[in-house]
C-alpha cells in the first residue's frame, strides 16, 4: 500500500512536470511577452534590448547560467533536503536569488515595470518548488524502503497541506515583488534557526527522551552491522501499531510514539501556506514541527517530511502554472534536475553516518546566515553580510 501510494504521487509529479514542458510555449508565452512589450527598451538597468542574446527565460539580455554550474547546485540542494529533510528549497532559492542573479536581475524592473518584477518572483518561486518536489519524491522512495518514512503521519500532513498550497498561489501570484518577496523569505528562516537553535541546548533536549532513545538505538544498530553484527529485523524501521482517528501509533528501533492526527492535518496546512507564499517544499517547517511539537528522531523526520513536501509541491506547481499562467524557465530547471537526482540519491545514504546533533547544527549555522541576509536585502535594501 504504501508504495503504491508513493507510485501515485510520483506519477502525478511527473505528470505536471511533463505537461508543463509540453504547454509552456502555448500557456505561459503571453503573460511574458506582454511583460517584455510593457518594458522600454534600452541598455540600461531596468531596460531590455532586443538585439541582446537571449538568457532567462528567453528575455534578451537576461541572465545565463552555465549548465554546469545548475547541475552541481542541484546536488547540493538534493542532498540537503534529502539528509535533513528541510533547507532544500531555502537552497534552491539562494541559488536562484543570488548564485545565478535572477533576483538581482528582476529587481532591475521593480520602477520600470513592477508587472515584469513581479512575474519573474512569481517565476522563481515555482522554479524552487520543481527542485524541491524532485528531491521529495526520490527522498520519500528511498527512505520508505529504508523503514524511515512514517506514512501515516506524512499523510496526515500532506492531507492538510493540499488546501494550503492551493490557496496561497491562488490569492499571491502577480502579487509579491522581490523585495517583499527576499524580506518575508529571510524572516521565516531566521525564526527557524532560532527554534532548531533552541533544541540543541539542554533544556530544548529534556522532553524529547523517547526521540534520543530512537536515535542511539538507530546509530547503534548502524554501528552493529558495520561491525558484522546481526540486528533485530522485528525492531528495525517504523512499525505501524495502531490507526485510529484520535491516535495513531508506531515504534522505531523498538521506542514506540504516537500522535493525534488532528494537529499535523492544521500543521501541514499552515505549513504548506507559508511556503507556496515563500516558493519552497516546507522541509524548514516541517523539521521543527515534527521534531519539536511531535519530539520524533531526525532519523525519521527527514522522509516523513519529504512525503508531505512532495505533496504540496505538486498542488502548489499545479496551481501556479495552470491557473495563475506563471512561466519559468525550463532550460535551467532541467540542468537542475539532474542535480537534484543525484543529490537526493547521495543523501540518504551519507545521512545514516552523520550524527544527529551535527544534521541540527548544520541547518542552524546555515539558516542563520540565509535569515541575515535575506532580511536585511528585503527591508534594508542591502545584505549586511557577504
Amino acid at each position: 500500500m504504501n508504495r503504491k501510494l508513493l507510485l501515485f504521487f510520483g506519477v502525478a509529479l511527473v505528470a505536471v512536470m511533463a505537461t508543463t514542458f509540453v504547454v509552456s510555449d502555448l500557456a505561459y508565452a503571453g503573460p511574458l511577452d506582454d511583460a517584455i512589450a510593457k518594458t522600454p527598451q534600452g541598455t540600461g538597468p531596468g531596460q531590455i534590448d532586443p538585439k541582446a542574446q537571449p538568457g532567462f527565460m528567453g528575455i534578451p539580455g537576461g541572465p545565463q547560467v552555465f549548465w554546469l554550474w545548475g547541475i552541481l547546485w542541484g546536488i547540493w540542494v538534493g542532498w540537503i533536503f534529502s539528509s535533513v529533510g528541510a533547507f532544500g528549497g531555502i537552497m534552491a532559492g539562494v541559488g536562484h536569488i543570488s548564485v545565478f542573479g535572477l533576483g538581482d536581475y528582476a529587481k532591475t524592473f521593480r520602477e520600470t515595470n513592477p508587472g515584469l518584477n513581479k512575474l519573474l518572483t512569481d517565476s522563481i518561486r515555482v522554479s524552487n518548488q520543481y527542485l524541491v518536489g524532485l528531491s521529495a519524491l526520490i527522498s520519500s522512495i528511498t527512505y520508505l524502503r529504508m523503514g524511515r518514512l512514517v506514512m501515516p503521519l506524512g499523510l496526515c500532513l500532506a492531507i492538510g497541506g493540499i488546501l494550503g498550497a492551493y490557496l496561497i498561489p491562488v490569492l499571491t501570484a502577480g502579487k509579491i515583488n522581490l523585495s517583499m518577496y527576499i524580506g518575508y523569505f529571510g524572516i521565516v528562516v531566521f525564526a527557524v534557526a532560532g527554534v532548531l537553535l533552541y533544541e540543541t541546548t539542554p533544556a530544548g533536549q529534556a522532553s524529547k527522551k523517547a526521540a534520543k532513545a530512537a536515535s542511539k538505538a538507530f546509530e547503534d544498530a548502524n554501528i552493529s552491522k558495520k561491525a558484522g553484527n546481526a540486528t533485530d529485523a522485528s525492531q528495525a524501521g517504523v512499525k505501524v501499531k495502531s490507526w485510529g482517528l484520535t491516535r495513531i501509533t508506531f515504534t522505531f528501533y523498538g521506542v514506540e510514539f504516537g500522535f493525534n492526527p488532528i494537529w499535523p492535518l492544521l500543521g501541514g496546512f499552515v505549513i504548506a501556506a507559508i511556503s507556496a507564499f515563500i516558493g519552497v517544499g516546507g522541509g524548514f517547517l516541517y523539521v521543527p514541527f515534527l521534531t519539536s511539537v511531535a519530539g520524533l528522531p531526525m532519523f525519521i523526520v527527514a522522509g516523513t517530511s519529504a512525503l508531505a513536501v512532495l505533496v504540496s509541491m505538486i498542488t502548489s506547481i499545479f496551481t501556479f502554472m495552470f491557473i495563475k499562467s506563471v512561466p519559468v524557465d525550463f532550460t535551467l530547471i532541467g540542468t537542475e534536475l539532474i542535480g537534484i537526482f543525484i543529490g537526493s540519491i547521495l543523501g540518504p545514504v551519507t545521512s545514516k553516518y552523520i550524527p544527529e546533533v551535527w544534521l541540527k547544527r548544520l541547518f542552524v549555522v546555515l539558516a542563520v546566515y540565509v535569515g541575515i541576509k535575506y532580511v536585511s536585502r528585503g527591508f534594508l535594501g542591502y545584505s549586511i553580510i557577504p
